[in-house]
C-alpha cells in the first residue's frame, strides 16, 4: 500500500506529516533539505551528492509547501532552494529509517 499523507505541516523549522495509517513523522528542516534529491543536489547521472552539508544553514525553514499530484510534495525552503521533489514514498523509507515518529491510534 503505497503511503498517503492525511495533514502536511510546516511547525517552526520542521515539516510534520500524519499518515492514514495514523503515523506520524516529523523531519527538520535541515533534515529535509539535506535529503533533497533534486537534479542540483543529486547528479542525474553518477548519483553522486552535490549538497554539501557546511552549505546548509543549522536552521532552514519551509516557508510554502505545495502538493505535487497525489504522490509528493515541494517546498520553498528558507536558504532559498526550491527545486526538490519530495515523494511520499521517499518520505516514509526516511522515516522509517529514522526520524522523530509516533504511531496514533
Amino acid at each position: 500500500m503505497k503511503p498517503k499523507p492525511q495533514s502536511i505541516k510546516a511547525i517552526g523549522d520542521a515539516i510534520a506529516i500524519i499518515w492514514a495509517d495514523g503515523h506520524e513523522s516529523r523531519f527538520t528542516g535541515r533534515q529535509l533539505r539535506l535529503a533533497c534529491r533534486c537534479a542540483a543536489c543529486i547528479d542525474e547521472w553518477t548519483h553522486e551528492v552535490r549538497i554539501r552539508p557546511e552549505t546548509i544553514p543549522e536552521i532552514v525553514k519551509p516557508l510554502k509547501i505545495d502538493v505535487v499530484g497525489n504522490y509528493a510534495f515541494h517546498v520553498y525552503w528558507s536558504d532559498h532552494h526550491d527545486t526538490g521533489i519530495y515523494t511520499y514514498n521517499f518520505l516514509r523509507e526516511l522515516c522509517d529509517a529514522g526520524c522523530g515518529a509516533t504511531t496514533h491510534g
